[in-house]
């Protein structure tokens, strides 16, 4: 069965969030972002350019922003001792124009203020709607200069929301703004996956009145039915090559894990246990996923291979352990564990060993729940429930800077990070 989503007709909405940061991190550079010529005029409704890239560098964890409160043009030639002076590391500046086809012309230029040197910088030219995609890619360029690794803010996430009786399938920036809805449907929405690729998601609809598996096409909104068996259909994990997936499906009695073509097909049985097994993750290198089951009493995270076998059990500490995910190089894993006093919280292990290493709790929150990696491995978005309000939190890999997207007016669940590409 394939068809379109129907809500590709519905408004886009700009303001989906906004963005509390805290905490703390051991080491940041200190990075002064001016005021972008003309940044503020160019499509005000969209923001400022550069107050989304000092916002994007911030919620990193590793950057401390310094004061600029005048504007600075990539052709200025500013005072490195000036900018010495004010303790920064690094200086950007830049401008924003019109171009005469109307599209706008985001311009930057990077410094290193401690050796003197220009960095280089960038000219892009993008529609009106791109704006904030222009901004996020300047922060992903001045992220990679200074610290060697690829930045992520101008990806994607995908969420679900609930509002007024109806659940929305959303996908936004990576800072939460910008966000289209993909479906929007009265029956539940659950476990949003990105395909590697980020041109597809896959996620599971009770439309209905069962659990399916369907793919849907992000740019044009097609979608297909990959997994409408007997019984349900559930818990759908992209495999690196994007070939196939992983899913949860009670067609033969009790939730086992298979494996599905990404057109669908005949699944093949990956467990063959008597214990409910889900939540599938794979390994980067496609070799082996990690799952959860409670075939040892309660639910604790297991890894087997791609081909089946034997499960190796991950995690021991604690009773109560779902909803395992793994870093882009595979030696992380963020799960959510059950404490004692009943708390769900984001915890990560190492298992870049094989096995299972020491839990670290990341959060002090009682209702944590699906993590999901950034591209680059260095941020986990995840959900929590904060002040009486359900939000997407981001969190540095040690825990110490956290980012709160705080939405209005809708219950926010189950968020997934998008791939590099877009």
């Amino acid at each position: 069965m394939a068809g379109t989503a129907a809500s590709l007709a519905l408004p886009r909405a700009w303001a989906q969030f906004r963005v509390e940061i805290s905490g703390v991190g051991a080491t940041q550079i200190p990075v002064a972002v001016a005021r972008f010529r003309d940044d503020d005029k160019a499509a005000p409704s969209l923001g400022v350019v550069s107050a989304i890239v000092r916002a994007d560098l911030e919620r990193s964890g590793l950057f401390r922003l310094l004061d600029a409160p005048s504007v600075l043009e990539e052709t200025a030639q500013p005072s490195m001792a000036e900018w010495r002076g004010r303790g920064a590391d690094a200086l950007a500046g830049g401008s924003v124009s019109r171009l005469a086809d109307g599209r706008l012309d985001v311009r930057y230029k990077l410094w290193d203020v401690v050796k003197g040197q220009d960095l280089g910088g960038q000219s892009l030219a993008v529609p009106l709607a791109d704006m904030r995609l222009a901004a996020h890619r300047v922060a992903d360029a001045i992220y990679e200069r200074l610290t060697g690794d690829k930045g992520v803010f101008s990806t994607r996430i995908a969420y679900v929301t609930r509002a007024a009786g109806r659940y929305t399938l959303r996908i936004a920036d990576a800072d939460g703004e910008g966000g289209q809805v993909a479906l929007s449907s009265p029956d539940p929405i659950i476990s949003p996956a990105w395909s590697p690729d980020g041109r597809e998601l896959a996620y599971v609809s009770f439309e209905s009145q069962k659990a399916v598996v369907w793919v849907q096409e992000v740019a044009s909104g097609q979608r297909r039915s990959i997994a409408n068996f007997r019984g349900s259909n559930s818990a759908p994990a992209w495999s690196p090559d994007g070939k196939q997936l992983a899913v949860t499906l009670s067609r033969d009695g009790g939730s086992q894990l298979y494996v599905i073509g990404r057109d669908g097909g005949t699944p093949r049985r990956l467990t063959q246990s008597g214990a409910i097994d889900t939540e599938a993750a794979w390994a980067p290198d496609g070799k082996s996923l990690v799952f959860v089951s409670d075939r040892g009493g309660g639910p604790q995270i297991y890894r087997i291979g791609a081909n089946g076998g034997d499960a190796q059990r991950l995690t021991f500490a604690g009773a109560y352990n779902i909803s395992p995910a793994l870093s882009p190089d595979g030696k992380i894993m963020a799960f959510i564990s059950r404490l004692g006093s009943g708390a769900f919280r984001l915890h990560t292990m190492d298992v870049g060993n094989g096995s299972g290493g020491t839990p670290v709790a990341l959060t002090d929150t009682n209702d944590d729940e699906s993590p999901s990696f950034a591209p680059n491995g260095k941020l986990i978005i995840y959900a929590s429930r904060a002040q009486g309000r359900d939000v997407l939190m981001t969190t540095t890999l040690d825990g110490r800077i956290k980012a709160r997207l705080l939405a209005t007016g809708a219950d926010v669940r189950e968020p997934v990070w998008g791939p590099f590409n877009r």
